[in-house]
C-alpha cells in the first residue's frame, strides 16, 4: 500500500467547526449552522447562548437532528470502509430509537440493561418531545429509580441512569424518591468515583430535587455528601464541575444549619481560592460571591472567619464595579453584611486597607448613582456613611495626636 492510500479525504461539511472531527450525531441550531452533537452541548452547556460560528444570539438552544446530512456522513463512512478496510475504522452513528421501540424497551428493561438505557439515553437526547414522551410512560420513572436504589448493579449502568435522570430533570413532576438514603448514596458514589461528565450530571441532579427546605436537610444530612461537593470545588482544571457545585451549594444554602455545615467543612477558604485564581471566569467568579453572600449572614462564631480573613475581604473588594454587574452587587452585599449589619472591626480594617478609603468610597459614589439595584443602592449609602464617619474619625485622631506634640 502507498502513502497516498493512506490519506483520506474528508469532505469539509462533514466535519464538526468546534472539534474538526468528522460528526457522528449532526444537528442544527435555529441559525441553520450543523455541529456534532456533543460538541455544542458542551458550548451551551458552559452558559453560552450564541452560534460559535456566526456568534449570533441563539433565540432557541433547541437542537435539530440534520438527518440528511447524518445519511450522506453514513454512505461517505460505507464507501471509504470498502475501500480502505485497513485504514478507517469510524464507529457508525447509533440508530435512534422509535417511540414504539421505546415504549418495548422501558417495559422489558429487566432483560437487558446497559443495551437498554443506551437505546433509552440516545432516544432521550434527540429532543424535549422525546423526553416528555419517556416522562409520560407508566412507571419509566420507577424502574429507573430502581436502579438508583440497588447497589448490586454494575457502576457504568449507574453513571447512565444519573445521565439520563440528569437530562430529564426538568421533566420529572416529583423526584422525591432520589432524596431516600439508597439514592443520595448512589448519586455520592458517581460523585467520589466517576469521570467528570458523569460528576457534573450527579451534582446538576442534586440541584434540581433541591427544591424545598425538607429536601436540602435531607441532602445536607447525608453523611459524606457535603464534604464530597466541597471537595469538587478544588478541581482546578475542571471549571464545569465547579460551575455546577457552586449553583448545587447555592441551591441548598437557604437553611441555617446547612450554612453552619458549609462553614464547619472549609467552603471559605476554597471561596477566596476562586476568587484569587487570575483566569477565573465571570460565571464562577459570580456564583463564588453569590455563596459567600448566603454564608456571610451567618452571625455565629464559626462564621467569623469571613471577617476575620482580611485577604479574602480584599478579593470581595477587588470584585467591586470590575467583573460584572452581579458580581458587583454580591460583592457590596458581603461587605454590608460585615462592616455596617455586624459591625465587624476587622472588616472594616480589611476593607480600608484594600485600597483605602477613597478608592472605596469613590466606588460607592458611583454605585449609589448607577442602575444598580434598589437594595444595593442602600446599602452602598449606608456604607458610605460608614465609611466617612470613620474616616472623621481617624482625621480627627490625627488632629489630636498633632496638637499634643506641637511646641507652644
Amino acid at each position: 500500500m502507498g502513502r497516498d492510500d493512506l490519506y483520506i479525504t474528508v469532505p469539509s461539511f462533514f466535519r464538526c467547526p468546534i472539534s474538526l472531527d468528522v460528526m457522528k450525531s449532526p444537528v442544527s441550531l435555529c441559525t441553520g449552522v450543523t455541529y456534532d452533537r456533543a460538541s455544542i452541548q458542551r458550548w451551551l452547556d458552559d452558559g453560552n447562548n450564541t452560534c460559535p460560528a456566526t456568534m449570533q444570539v441563539l433565540k432557541t438552544k433547541e437542537l435539530v437532528p440534520n438527518r440528511n446530512l447524518q445519511r450522506l456522513i453514513q454512505i461517505w463512512f460505507d464507501s471509504v470502509a470498502r475501500h480502505q478496510p485497513y485504514t478507517f475504522s469510524e464507529p457508525k452513528s447509533v440508530v435512534v430509537p422509535s417511540q414504539n421501540q421505546v415504549k418495548l424497551l422501558v417495559k422489558h428493561l429487566n432483560n437487558n440493561w446497559f443495551s437498554s438505557l443506551s437505546k433509552i439515553l440516545h432516544f432521550a437526547k434527540e429532543s424535549e418531545q422525546n423526553r416528555e414522551f419517556l416522562a409520560r410512560i407508566d412507571w419509566f420513572f420507577n424502574k429507573v429509580i430502581y436502579f438508583m436504589r440497588n447497589e448490586e448493579f454494575d457502576f457504568k449502568i449507574v453513571e447512565k441512569v444519573v445521565k439520563l435522570l440528569d437530562l430529564m430533570s426538568n421533566n420529572i413532576s416529583d423526584k422525591k424518591p432520589l432524596l431516600e438514603t439508597n439514592c443520595l448514596s448512589t448519586i455520592l458514589l458517581v460523585l467520589q468515583r466517576g469521570n467528570s461528565d458523569s460528576q457534573i450530571q450527579a451534582v446538576r441532579l442534586l440541584e434540581s430535587v433541591a427544591a424545598d427546605e425538607e429536601s436540602k436537610l435531607k441532602m445536607a444530612q447525608k453523611e459524606g455528601l457535603i464534604p464530597e461537593l466541597v471537595k469538587s470545588l478544588m478541581k482546578e482544571n475542571n471549571p464545569r464541575l465547579i460551575e455546577a457545585t457552586l449553583a448545587c451549594l447555592i441551591a441548598i444554602t437557604i437553611p441555617k444549619s446547612i450554612k453552619i455545615k458549609l462553614i464547619q467543612h472549609r467552603t471559605i477558604p476554597e471561596l477566596k481560592n476562586l476568587l484569587s485564581q487570575p483566569n477565573t471566569t465571570i460565571s464562577i467568579t459570580e456564583k463564588s460571591l453569590e455563596l459567600q453572600e448566603a454564608l456571610s449572614t451567618c452571625k455565629e462564631e464559626r462564621a467569623a472567619e469571613i471577617w476575620r480573613d482580611s485577604v479574602l475581604l480584599q478579593r470581595v473588594v477587588e470584585k467591586v464595579m470590575k467583573v460584572s454587574s452581579n458580581a458587583t452587587e454580591h460583592a457590596v452585599a458581603i461587605l454590608w453584611s460585615g462592616c455596617y449589619l455586624f459591625r465587624e472591626r476587622k472588616a472594616r480594617e480589611a476593607v480600608a486597607g484594600g485600597g483605602g478609603n477613597g478608592m472605596m468610597m469613590t466606588k460607592l459614589l458611583l454605585l449609589i448613582q448607577s442602575n444598580c439595584s434598589p437594595a444595593v443602592r442602600l446599602m452602598s449609602a449606608d456604607l458610605l456613611k460608614l465609611f466617612r464617619v470613620s474616616s472623621k474619625l481617624c482625621l480627627s485622631s490625627y488632629d489630636t495626636k498633632t496638637t499634643h506634640i506641637m511646641p507652644f
